[in-house]
């Protein structure tokens, strides 16, 4: 993707595959929802850099799979409601064995050992993890974020060949007052280089870096998160646990469900993400701003966010979420013009997930574009005007909408209070509803 003025020439850092990925079941309906909280998915490692958030989410389960809210890489916590589904993963090869035999005398220890190198799991295209990875890895950077006598540490992906970096909003959100300090880590590198904000959007948890006086450097290609299906190959790479700055952890699983809604919130305000992927490849604190690759090794997501302890206290087990790079790709013009988004906390109350094909085809839905509503919060500004499950957002305010991130973009310039006029389509009826805004607490 070019991004003007990012004067990228150079070709994205890829491996091109044989075959694309098999072909996987569509999704079916979510199971009984459960209640949980989850965490940001990066380490505070000094001062106590991170505050603890609590997620909750109200809203009944959906008929079509009800979005469920995951949590992000930062200390905080976060609550949804997902459908617990099934983990495969790939296995490696064994690297080698011995054998030994002992005698009554104490006598000889025989060894043997295989000098063969280990065989690497192989994605559904062909493509080996190592071999994939290898060809990500340039692109893939550690952050290191210091403020008012805290660390925060995340990762993020190399956009352009100008050093333009796209990371989690709230990796780097302790210096977007510009108070602290950012610095950036290339993959197999211990050199720290500065970097500088370009541009910020918290409502949507996306920003963008750039790397002082880089030139010329590899970065990534976007995939197509649109084409997903549930039981994608995908593989996650990022600063895990902030271990060691230029040493990515790298994970692989599926992708476990499509179109969850993720509440997070501190003790003064509250924030949803929308149209998440869920996938149980591994993220962990650290992880968050890192790519999730599909099996091309194309990025289709970014990851943000996992489930942490269930209501009941146990543990939720592989259930991590990533933002789309469809959304990713639809705010980085804005963002590389050094523009910077401000929530000012108006809050419609419907959980959505953009249209897609498969959507269409699943539930029959008669436009092919626009927000799918989810879930409605009960005695919210949409549940009062008589918003359903089901009905499909078209417009606000006169502006089309063709997917949640033209949603969200809309709402985001509103205020509490206001009253905005919601085209949706109910089945194959056009209808118009007036909808008072109320305020994310």
């Amino acid at each position: 993707m070019s991004i003007p003025p990012l004067d990228d020439d150079r070709e994205p850092a890829r491996r091109d595959a044989t075959a694309g990925p098999a072909p996987a079941p569509a999704p079916e309906p979510v199971a009984a929802p459960l209640d949980y909280f989850a965490q940001l998915a990066f380490p505070s490692l000094v001062g106590g850099g991170g505050e603890g958030r609590a997620a909750s989410s109200t809203a009944e389960a959906a008929t079509p799979p009800a979005p469920s809210a995951p949590m992000r890489a930062r200390n905080a916590w976060w609550s949804s409601r997902v459908a617990l589904l099934l983990v495969a993963a790939l296995v490696g090869g064994l690297a080698g064995h011995f054998s030994a035999s002992t005698s009554s005398g104490g006598g000889t220890l025989n060894l043997t050992s295989v000098a063969a190198a280990p065989t690497g799991a192989v994605l559904s295209s062909g493509e080996s993890i190592p071999t994939l990875v290898q060809h990500v890895l340039p692109t893939v950077v550690s952050i290191d974020v210091r403020a008012n006598g805290s660390e925060d540490q995340g990762t993020g992906m190399i956009v352009s060949a100008n050093g333009y970096v796209v990371t989690n909003n709230h990796v780097i959100s302790a210096a977007a007052g510009g108070s602290g300090t950012i610095t950036v880590t290339r993959s197999g590198s211990t050199r720290a280089l500065g970097a500088t904000l370009v541009g910020t959007n918290p409502i949507d948890d996306v920003a963008l870096l750039r790397i002082t006086g880089a030139s010329g450097l590899p970065h990534i290609a976007f995939g197509n998160s649109n084409a997903l299906q549930v039981g994608d190959a995908v593989v996650a790479i990022g600063n895990a646990l902030g271990l060691a700055a230029g040493t990515p952890t790298v994970t692989q699983g599926i992708v476990s469900a499509l179109g969850r809604t993720v509440t997070a919130g501190t003790a003064t305000s509250t924030e949803t993400l929308n149209n998440m992927i869920q996938t149980d490849a591994a993220i962990n604190p650290g992880n968050s701003g890192g790519p999730l690759l599909d099996a091309r090794g194309d990025v289709i997501g970014m990851n943000t966010a996992v489930a942490g302890t269930l209501a009941d206290g146990s543990s939720a087990q592989n259930i991590g979420f990533a933002i789309p790079s469809a959304t990713i790709e639809s705010l980085l013009r804005s963002l590389a013009a050094g523009q910077s988004v401000k929530s000012h906390g108006a809050f419609m109350g419907v959980e959505v997930m953009s249209m897609t094909p498969t959507l269409q085809f699943e539930y029959g839905f008669t436009v092919s574009s626009g927000a799918v509503v989810m879930s409605v919060i009960a005695h919210s500004g949409a549940a009062n005007a008589g918003i359903r499950q089901g009905d499909v957002i078209v417009s606000l305010n006169g502006v089309a909408i063709a997917n949640t991130q033209d949603l969200t973009s809309v709402l985001s310039g509103l205020y509490p209070g206001a009253t905005v006029t919601v085209g949706l389509v109910r089945g194959s009826t056009h209808l118009t509803k007036s909808v008072r805004l109320g305020r994310q607490s």
